[in-house]
């Protein structure tokens, strides 16, 4: 089966699910840089009382998890499933939320959550870059602009986490030798600092996979070298290189 009769067979299938209002393709597929080997990721936009059985009743192989199965928050569910042979992610999206955490971005206000796979934790304005970023199959979405308010309180935010977290790694585990917990802190303050330079640009940030190459913190890896050595001097180098 061809890629885009796969993805019109399995969009559609979704699409057809009770209380989903639109199916979208995100991810590497969507931004036209995946490879063939890469995953499938799509999220159903459902209002009302969408049901994960309906979905496992398809009966694709994989795991589907109940509402809230991955913690809850703004990642409130999905399922990793195998179609045809080739992998899938479904993401579960509640519209009504969705739509308040637009109206909360476009006023400049979002919270962090933690979140496996995201270092500084996860922005709740990521469900409006998903909107922004992902290729809708069925149904309507909306597709927002980077909002200016949240420009400006998302740039001050992540900033102040970064200068936190490194004035907490040098005093409470550079100052004492500790490597794993200085090295941790200023991993975590690279992206918080890349999340900062993103924000301020106006760029739309959906996980932290290139997060640090978009932002030209690459140069972080050779500070984390010197942290074995020289913890101190690693956390100051830090911080100059995150401004």
């Amino acid at each position: 089966m061809r890629d885009d009769e796969f993805l019109s067979h399995v969009s559609g299938r979704l699409a057809g699910l009770p209380h989903v209002q639109a199916v979208a393709l995100g991810g590497s597929r969507a931004a036209g840089t995946h490879r063939p080997d890469s995953d499938w990721d799509l999220s159903v936009y459902y209002r009302g009382d969408f049901q994960p059985a309906d979905l496992r009743a398809l009966g694709w192989e994989g795991e589907v998890s109940e509402i809230g199965g991955w913690g809850g928050g703004v990642f409130n569910g999905g399922a990793w499933l195998r179609i045809n042979g080739r992998k899938v992610d479904v993401h579960y999206r509640d519209l009504d939320d969705v739509e308040h955490r637009l109206a909360e971005a476009r006023e400049g206000r979002f919270g962090v959550e933690w979140l496996l796979f995201h270092l500084a934790g996860v922005p709740t304005y990521i469900v409006v870059a998903e909107l922004a970023g992902n290729r809708v199959l069925h149904g309507t979405l909306p597709n927002p602009e980077y909002p200016e308010a949240l420009r400006e309180s998302a740039k001050e935010r992540w900033r102040a986490d970064a200068r936190l977290t490194l004035d907490y790694a040098r005093a409470a585990h550079a100052l004492n030798g500790h490597v794993a917990e200085t090295a941790g802190a200023i991993a975590t303050a690279a992206c918080q600092t890349a999340h900062a330079v993103l924000a301020e640009r106006g760029e739309w940030v959906t996980n932290e996979k290139t997060l640090l190459d978009r932002a030209g913190l690459r140069g972080v890896d050779a500070i984390l070298a010197e942290v074995p050595r020289e913890p101190v001097k690693a956390v100051d180098d830090a911080a100059r290189l995150f401004g």
